[in-house]
């Protein structure tokens, strides 16, 4: 259509041209003493035209000639420039590929280069950005190649360059030379300089998934572990980890949280930090209670956290695992002295209702020993002894057995209730 355009505009032209100039008769007369010249209107117009043409080029060329020095001088900045790109782009390659010496000589280049630049007065809009990745690039290299002086001194210039506000930098730059500081200090086993490096981040940074990350592992290192415990539920809500490993994460957390406690009153302060799902974890619970009778604290308090991973162990067929149902067992059983009424019927419901689980066999059979119920205690613990699994419920039901036979006076099933008790070794579960 263009081309078209053009055609039919050409053919107006030379019917105009046709027309105006077929019979155009007239004339111009130069007079240039003593001579006289008659020239037709057609050939002065294109006379006219021709130098025109002629003058308009002259000063085309001219303008190209007078700009070759700017020309010269910008192609020189436009090759520096490019060897500039060119060497950061190096600097990434190198440190990636773990070449970390040439990475820093190729960012040092970087930097060298844009020295340059700016001292013949060229102002590149990225300038900043440049010299903030170059130094963090050689930083990072230097880390690698434990060089801490010049790393350190590249991790200063990064953050001064990035603070200043006068140029065009983004505020994301300071803030990944931030996280980056955190990282090395947390690889040199500095958690406090870490954290103090992750509080100077802003506070919607300090939200994102890998700040966060980095608090974890620096609240871990250092002993925080309230901290580090409440991070990782803010991980866990930011779904940074799969559902299995961020509660094997919180569960830890919580369970070093609770042994950190040495008095009673410590342990119900831990406590009282933990979440309802924390709590609800059987792990937790369990160690919980494990502790309030190793610190001689409230034993019914440490029976009110043990009631959902029994209830859990008792309404759901293997709702718990065999190690969990063992140390269940053993955390009741250390305050079987001052069991209430309603847990010892919770213990003879399940235990009716379970009447082949070894677990609540014996916990039911320690429970009638305590009140006394020495012929019922010798049935099911003598029960339980041929059907336990783990080696340490095991000797315990037996010893009991022994004492029991003891103190009826019965000297040959003590025998073999001892004799049954020193043969651990030769347990099942031992053997594997």
């Amino acid at each position: 259509m263009r081309a078209a355009l053009w055609l039919l505009a050409l053919f107006a032209v030379a019917a105009a041209v046709a027309l105006f100039a077929g019979n155009n008769q007239g004339t111009i007369t130069v007079f240039w003493p003593p001579w006289r010249v008659d020239l037709s209107l057609n050939l002065v117009l294109v006379i006219l035209l021709t130098l025109f043409v002629l003058l308009h080029a002259a000063l085309r060329a001219l303008a190209a000639l007078f700009s070759l020095p700017t020309q010269a001088r910008q192609w020189r900045m436009q090759q520096k420039e490019r060897m500039l790109h060119s060497a950061l782009l190096d600097a990434m390659v190198q440190l990636i590929s773990g070449r970390f010496s040439r990475a820093r000589k190729a960012a040092q280049a970087a930097l060298t280069q844009e020295k340059t630049l700016a001292a013949l007065g060229a102002s590149l809009p990225q300038a900043q950005q440049v010299r903030v990745l170059s130094h963090l690039l050689a930083a990072e290299s230097a880390q690698a190649l434990q060089d801490r002086p010049a790393r350190d001194a590249h991790l200063q210039q990064a953050l001064n360059e990035s603070a200043d506000r006068n140029l065009l930098a983004s505020p994301e730059t300071r803030e990944g030379v931030q996280l980056r500081a955190a990282r090395w200090a947390l690889e040199d086993r500095d958690p406090a300089a870490a954290l103090a490096r992750l509080e100077e981040l802003p506070q919607g940074a300090q939200r994102r998934t890998l700040a966060l990350r980095l608090r974890l592992k620096a609240a871990r290192q250092d002993r925080r572990t309230l901290e580090a415990l409440e991070t990782a539920r803010l991980l866990a809500k930011h779904r940074a980890f799969s559902e299995a490993a961020a509660q094997s994460i919180v569960r830890g957390l919580a369970t070093e949280l609770l042994s950190g406690a040495h008095d009673p009153a410590q342990l119900l302060r831990a406590w009282s930090e933990l979440e309802t799902a924390e709590r609800e974890m059987p792990e937790v619970a369990i160690h919980a209670a494990q502790r309030m009778v190793l610190l001689k604290g409230d034993l019914p308090v440490a029976r009110g956290w043990l009631l959902p991973a029994w209830e859990r162990m008792v309404s759901v067929p293997r709702g718990l695992g065999d190690a969990l149902r063992v140390k269940l067992a053993l955390a009741l059983e250390a305050g079987l002295d001052s069991v209430d009424a309603d847990w010892l019927a919770r213990i003879e419901s399940a235990q009716r209702n379970n009447p082949r689980d070894a677990n609540l066999q014996y916990l039911a059979g320690m429970a009638c020993m305590k009140r006394q119920l020495w012929g019922k205690a010798q049935q099911l613990l003598s029960q339980a002894g041929m059907g336990l699994q783990d080696p340490e419920l095991y000797r315990r039901a037996w010893l009991a057995l022994a004492q029991l036979a003891e103190d009826r006076g019965d000297a040959e099933q003590a025998a073999v209730a001892w004799r049954n008790a020193a043969q651990i070794e030769n347990h099942p579960v031992s053997l594997r």
